[in-house]
């Protein structure tokens, strides 16, 4: 049964140095026509799917915040037309801090939206810069004065380590002043350079400098410590909330339930089918003018590659794979399955078993992508 539904908006007013996302530079893009044909994405899915079970939307891009007052209006209507609002319980949308104002706030808060995740990265304006990031540490204190004002229940903030030339001062100095402010969310990854990113080039062309490996585990470190410290429930290897505010709708992914993705380059898991929608906009909105779904790849999820799921998504949670989940969804006990791939990793204080489950220890979160990879099965 689909959980959630993501929404993709692929467009941006700039193009970040280390973003693989689908998206496009906002000027002289057919936006209206996009929402247009978004909008017809959802009647077709409202039509074939059951949307009963649904309790979350996410709003991702890109860039939703990018949209005018009026374009998100539109988008609005669409949602609150094809979507069963009244069973909602969290609706969260990504935003820009320089592109969130308070006539934007006012508009998502009173059509549904309880929670934002906040792109800050850093508070150091040379890395700012660096990133590609257009917004000041003003425009992040102006959107928070106003969610206050709005009565916001639950703001997330992104934040990223790991970046070119950046020292632990400096993340400290990210940290304090992100436990400054009024946040109950905190989302904190490492610097992935992708290919297709303006860092990749930087990269191959040997004009980009990055801390050590040893210092981002350090930067890791002192996250997981700081966080704690302050009240932040570290409940997935990059993701810490205060007072149990978990992202429900990203904890559909990690629990392995379904989720309907719509808009380009979307993906979605429905049916037990895995599918990703074409990404360029002409291919995305040729399939809608067509009436038929812009799905470019689908993939039927095999028993074997749903047990390998359940494992390497579910230990991505503090709270790891539970085994009776295992059993009800499989009919098999997960130590019969993975017994063997999981011995060593216990034994090396990597993981370790629980009254409940099986999940990462505090120093398997430094390698958790290593010990994901033992879990594919032969």
């Amino acid at each position: 049964m689909i959980q959630g539904v993501y929404i993709h908006i692929p467009f941006c007013h700039q193009i970040c140095s280390y973003c693989d996302f689908n998206k496009f530079y906002f000027h002289n893009q057919p936006v209206d026509e996009y929402l247009t044909l978004l909008d017809r994405e959802m009647e077709i899915w409202s039509r074939k799917t059951d949307l009963d079970e649904v309790h979350t939307i996410f709003l991702g891009g890109g860039t939703p915040t990018s949209l005018s007052l009026r374009q998100l209006s539109k988008l609005f209507d669409s949602i609150a037309k094809h979507f069963p609002m009244h069973q909602i319980k969290e609706f969260t949308s990504e935003a820009n801090p320089d592109e969130l104002t308070y006539d934007k706030m006012e508009l998502m808060a009173a059509r549904g939206v309880n929670r934002f995740s906040i792109g800050v990265q850093t508070f150091d304006a040379k890395l700012l810069k660096v990133l590609g990031r257009t917004h000041t540490n003003e425009h992040v204190e102006r959107v928070l004065k106003h969610a206050d004002q709005l009565k916001f229940p639950s703001i997330s903030m992104d934040l990223m380590y790991g970046l070119p030339n950046q020292t632990m001062d400096q993340w400290n100095e990210a940290l304090t002043r992100a436990f400054e402010m009024p946040i109950t969310h905190i989302s904190a990854y490492s610097l992935l350079v992708e290919p297709k990113t303006i860092f990749y080039n930087l990269l191959a062309k040997g004009k980009l400098s990055l801390p050590s490996q040893d210092l981002e585990a350090e930067m890791y470190e002192v996250l997981m410590r700081r966080t704690e410290e302050h009240g932040f429930e570290q409940y997935e290897i990059s993701n810490f909330a205060k007072k149990g505010l978990y992202s429900e709708h990203n904890s559909i992914y990690w629990r392995n339930e379904e989720y309907l993705g719509l808009g380009a380059g979307a993906h979605g898991y429905v049916d037990g089918i895995r599918y990703s929608n074409h990404g360029p906009l002409k291919k995305y909105m040729q399939s809608l003018e067509g009436n038929q779904l812009p799905i470019l790849h689908q993939n039927q999820v095999t028993p074997k590659e749903e047990m390998e799921e359940q494992m390497f998504l579910g230990l991505r949670m503090n709270q790891g794979v539970s085994f009776d989940t295992f059993r009800k969804r499989f009919e098999k006990e997960l130590t019969d399955v993975y017994g063997v791939k999981m011995a060593p990793h216990i034994a090396n204080g990597l993981l370790e078993t629980t009254a409940t489950g099986v999940r990462l220890t505090r120093k398997g979160r430094f390698v958790g992508n290593e010990i994901f990879q033992d879990f594919l099965l032969d």
